[in-house]
């Protein structure tokens, strides 16, 4: 390779970066973040694997342009237009053409289903603000939604959340974290000192209790590599990270308090933190305590034994991310699922009765394709679209027997489904084979079960 080849290469590489953070300015000038705030995401996740792979990825495509483009211009030098534009077609435009006709027909393919869903618009909610059936049998009829910095984006959702009867909606600050051996929660917290992050939590929080949505505050820890479930440190180094997570979770306790919030989560899926500091989390209890009047909840794995967590005396429900298997086959009937939730929940009424104490789903969700009762936690990827087989029959029928099973269950406190993202479009959903059921038959399902009034959970009755 000569140096005129490593100089283009050299400019190419600096202009995709440069590129790249135009395109990151636009979006943090639309977004309500900081300059300073800004720069600090970047530190975050520039040096993730993900995102370096990614970048890389967009170089290959930018260089590969150029090379389509150059070879283009050469062939005008030569002959002109007619075989500048021979060579840009046959190099470029055909083969993108062929790939775009390839995907969309994948994609047409696999979100083709013969599912006629009749949807109930009787029982949707049309006024200004959310039921109040909570108060009458107890039941948390939760959503875990995810705004964007649109306002009219969140308006719409804020709405659409009312018009399904939904009365609880989860807030979901994310905790930064380097990976499953980091030693601490990366930033620094003042007692109540708000960051701008803080403040933008603070002003969606706000936007819900003005329309009587109840909040649900759940901070998560967020990895840029690895999962919060397995964290690996030493002895000491675990006193170090307990404390930085005691600082930032006592913030949010502070957060919670000033703005009412009426239950908050003290930690999502934190299986080793527990296991390796079991004797922290109470003084770690009593402290939110004395900050923080409300109710309070931990969010355990679906597969991590209950009697394992040793403060939920402390608490007033028993959190669950209830990603159970249900099923061992694709496209499975409703009878068929709701024999999956047997074993399940005999185990959740037996944890009910030891403890005296509800269970409440800090997340449930179900993909929409046709594996979605097998393994429920498990993420789609990005290519979902093109490799799994859609199926909204299948996540409604997930759903539907979830309700059938729990709802009229005295120990069973309600839920909050995974997730409603606020710019979903109808559109979209019609390809999308992710977990929101937003514009989905799911969607209605959820409305109507909320809408009706189940048996008195364990605390209506206290």
């Amino acid at each position: 390779m000569n140096t005129k080849t490593l100089r283009t290469l050299l400019k190419l590489y600096l202009s995709t970066w440069g590129l790249f953070f135009v395109l990151y300015c636009i979006g943090i000038w639309r977004a309500e973040v900081s300059f300073v705030e800004a720069i600090k995401m970047l530190g975050v996740f520039v040096p993730t694997q993900r995102f370096l792979i990614a970048f890389h990825v967009l170089f290959l495509l930018v260089y590969g342009l150029f090379i389509i483009i150059r070879y283009a211009v050469r062939g005008f030098k030569k002959k002109g237009w007619s075989l500048a534009l021979k060579r840009f077609s046959f190099s470029l435009v055909i083969p993108l053409f062929v790939i775009y006709i390839s995907i969309q027909g994948m994609i047409t393919f696999n979100s083709t289903e013969f599912f006629n869903y009749d949807w109930d618009y009787s029982i949707e909610n049309t006024s200004e603000k959310a039921t109040n059936l909570y108060d009458i049998d107890g039941k948390h009829r939760g959503m875990s939604v995810f705004w964007s910095y649109d306002k009219e984006d969140h308006q719409k959702a804020t709405k659409d959340l009312i018009k399904d009867n939904i009365e609880w909606a989860t807030v979901i600050p994310f905790i930064d974290q380097e990976n499953e051996t980091s030693n601490r929660i990366e930033g620094t917290v003042i007692p109540g000192v708000w960051s701008r992050r803080d403040s933008v939590t603070m002003r969606y929080i706000q936007r819900l209790l003005e329309r009587d949505i109840r909040v649900h505050l759940k901070p998560h820890i967020w990895l840029r590599e690895g999962w919060r479930s397995n964290l690996q440190l030493s002895q000491e180094d675990w006193e170090t990270w307990f404390k930085s997570y005691e600082e930032r979770m006592l913030q949010y306790a502070r957060m919670a308090a000033k703005m009412d919030v009426p239950l908050f989560c003290i930690g999502t899926e934190l299986r080793t933190a527990i296991k390796h500091q079991p004797d922290a989390w109470l003084p770690f209890i009593k402290e939110i305590k004395t900050i923080y009047s409300g109710r309070l909840t931990y969010a355990s794995n679906w597969d991590d034994p209950i009697e394992d967590i040793p403060f939920w005396k402390e608490l007033d429900y028993i959190g669950v991310q209830a990603y159970f298997p249900l099923t061992t086959a694709t496209n499975p009937d409703l009878e068929t699922i709701k024999m999956g939730w047997d074993t399940h929940i005999a185990a959740l009424r037996k944890a009910s009765t030891d403890y005296k104490m509800p269970i409440l789903f800090t997340e449930i969700g179900y993909r929409s394709d046709e594996a979605a009762t097998i393994a429920p936690w498990e993420w789609g990827a990005l290519t979902g679209a093109l490799t799994k087989k859609k199926s909204d029959q299948t996540q409604q029928r997930a759903f539907e027997a979830m309700f059938q099973k729990l709802w009229n269950e005295p120990w069973f406190a309600g839920c909050y489904i995974w997730q409603w993202h606020t710019r979903t479009t109808p559109e979209g959903a019609k390809t999308n084979v992710d977990f929101t059921p937003r514009f989905k038959p799911a969607e209605n399902t959820i409305a109507r079960w909320y809408g009706s009034l189940g048996e008195k959970t364990l605390e209506a009755h206290k």
